[in-house]
């Protein structure tokens, strides 16, 4: 007895065409072009969310750095001295007082300058 896949067969192209509608020209019509486009774009969401954590930890650093040295500080001399004075908080914490509370920022640096 043979199998039939033409259903299955179908199935596996509509998935495709689902993720790949709204693609460029060929890459949304063409059934072995929107394969590569999918499996390509997938992969670059893939490295994209790691990618995503390093490039907002290298954001909250850069802002607290910049909040810092307008304390008198630079920002390896800020996290040591807040780690002696026993102050733990993560970089997003600090980065957000950086940019929306520069008193309760500054308060902190005077803490970390007081604990050096």
């Amino acid at each position: 007895m043979r199998i039939k896949r033409a259903v299955n067969a179908v199935k596996k192209r509509r998935k495709i065409f689902r993720l790949s509608k709204g693609y460029f020209g060929s890459k949304s019509r063409s059934y072995r072009i929107a394969r590569e486009a999918v499996m390509k774009s997938l992969n670059y969401a893939f490295i994209g969310r790691r990618r995503k954590k390093r490039d907002f930890r290298s954001l909250w650093i850069a802002r607290i750095n910049a909040q810092a040295r307008v304390n008198g500080l630079s920002y390896s001399k800020m996290m040591h001295g807040l780690k002696v004075a026993g102050i733990n908080l993560n970089r997003k914490v600090l980065a957000d007082l950086a940019v929306n509370d520069q008193a309760a920022f500054a308060q902190l640096a005077e803490k970390a300058k007081a604990a050096l």
